[in-house]
């Protein structure tokens, strides 16, 4: 029997039987529904899950470009040969994070304090000047257990906690396949979000159905839970039940979403990874914000201006939708670039490749504001310097040596989210999770 490519997304989003769906509609947890009796058995453990407490989603935005962010972040201003743009929009602006004011383009202040309050600008060495080695950068260069990839770490390590219909993070906005996520060295699909509405608000697709799914779902469980379920197992069971009228509110939100993509940009990828995340799905989306791109030939730097703009209102976007559906403390959004750009003089009308910097960034419940490293000559431009893992300051003394930045980092998000971050080596063998970073 042929499959079409509808019902190949949706049983990818919603795994065999759609039981995602049965999951959505009814509230209770995949486990429940696939193997109830083991479940009910489980009732009181953690699912696997050793630190459920400080679980989060993830949304990680990364780019085989090799964006000028690096050109824009706080850490950059202190020495005056480091070139930014001179448009007014981009002006040097003082922020506070971590307590303590710091110079950045302007576009930066306009994330509200609260956000700033929990944001994190991350001085990295990825160690490649070259673009397709966007895969390896995300594997740590060489770092990760098995080469995995981050986000998959993330997603082996946070589904248990959150009871996602899949383990396999999702990708909504890779433009190239440098961006293709792989998990356990298999491709993942990318689910573009046009593609995601057009199967999703389908006035026969599966949204439309959650109210009778709910019942049906709820009448085929009920002989287990009126003869085989203890009180306790009960109290679960009634605890976790959606109501019908909860259900409609679900499924309307979810449309009107899903509705309002109108395209496949950057907002639409965030619209796109929240209803995935609402939704359960996975425990990590991957997206694609711009911030400059390859801009070997920028006049006035104006391209790098107009996206450092444009992305930092997507972030600012992405905060407020993830605070209206009650999300802020339970998603870390994060940024992984395959490398930076240079920034030291010269560097007007366009920037090149640099591997001795690239600057991430972490907002989330689990970090306390601040800036992560710094930079220093290196050549003819600038680098990352060694950090003191204690407290994420830069120094030459430094106990992370600046090849083991990318590591360090990749392990102390894994930390942060409650994840075992043992597996990752490092290339000089002083990657460690940077403390400093950590909220508590």
């Amino acid at each position: 029997m042929k499959i079409s490519r509808r019902d190949a997304l949706l049983s990818s989003l919603f795994g065999a039987g759609f039981v995602g769906l049965r999951a959505l509609a009814t509230g209770l947890p995949v486990s429940l529904l696939t193997n109830p009796r083991k479940a009910l058995a489980d009732v009181g453990s953690d699912g696997g899950c050793a630190a459920a407490a400080k679980a989060q989603y993830i949304i990680l935005s990364t780019s085989g470009a090799g964006d000028p962010i690096n050109a824009s972040a706080p850490g950059t201003y202190e020495d005056s040969n480091i070139v930014h743009s001179s448009d007014p929009t981009m002006a040097p602006t003082k922020l506070t994070i971590g307590g303590q004011q710091v110079t950045a383009a302007a576009p930066w202040a306009t994330l509200p304090q609260a956000v700033l309050d929990r944001t994190v600008f991350w001085h990295l060495m990825t160690d490649t000047p070259v673009h397709p080695k966007e895969p390896d950068v995300l594997q740590l260069m060489g770092a990760s257990p098995q080469g995995e990839m981050l986000p998959s770490l993330l997603a082996k390590a946070l589904a248990p906690c959150l009871g996602t219909i899949q383990t396999q993070p999702i990708s909504v906005g890779a433009l190239n396949p440098s961006e293709d996520l792989l998990f356990g060295g298999a491709p993942q699909p990318v689910i573009p979000p046009l593609a995601l509405k057009a199967t999703l608000t389908n006035p026969a697709g599966p949204l439309t159905t959650l109210q009778p799914l709910r019942d049906q779902t709820l009448s085929q469980l009920y002989d287990l839970y009126k003869n085989g379920a203890s009180p306790a197992q009960k109290a679960y069971i009634d605890s976790m039940v959606t109501s019908q009228r909860q259900v409609r509110n679900i499924n309307q939100q979810l449309l009107e979403q899903l509705s309002s993509i109108k395209d496949n940009t950057a907002d639409s990828q965030v619209l796109a990874a929240i209803t995935l995340l609402q939704m359960n799905v996975t425990p990590v989306v991957a997206i694609h914000i711009p911030f400059g791109g390859d801009n070997h030939r920028d006049v006035g730097l104006a391209n790098e201006t107009a996206q450092t703009v444009s992305g930092v209102a997507t972030i600012v976007s992405l905060m407020q939708q993830l605070q209206a559906a009650g999300l802020e403390d339970k998603v870390t959004f994060a940024t992984l670039n395959v490398f930076g750009r240079t920034i030291g003089p010269g560097n007007t009308d366009g920037r090149q490749h640099n591997q001795n910097h690239q600057v991430s960034i972490t907002i989330g419940k689990p970090f306390k504001g601040g800036i992560v490293g710094g930079v220093a000559p290196v050549q003819s431009d600038y680098g990352a310097v060694n950090i003191v893992s204690k407290t994420g300051a830069g120094s030459s003394g430094g106990d992370v040596k600046a090849v083991d930045t990318l590591a360090a980092y990749g392990m102390t998000l894994l930390a942060a989210v409650g994840a075992d971050p043992g597996g990752i080596t490092s290339p000089a063998g002083s990657g460690a999770v940077i403390q400093g970073a950590l909220a508590s």
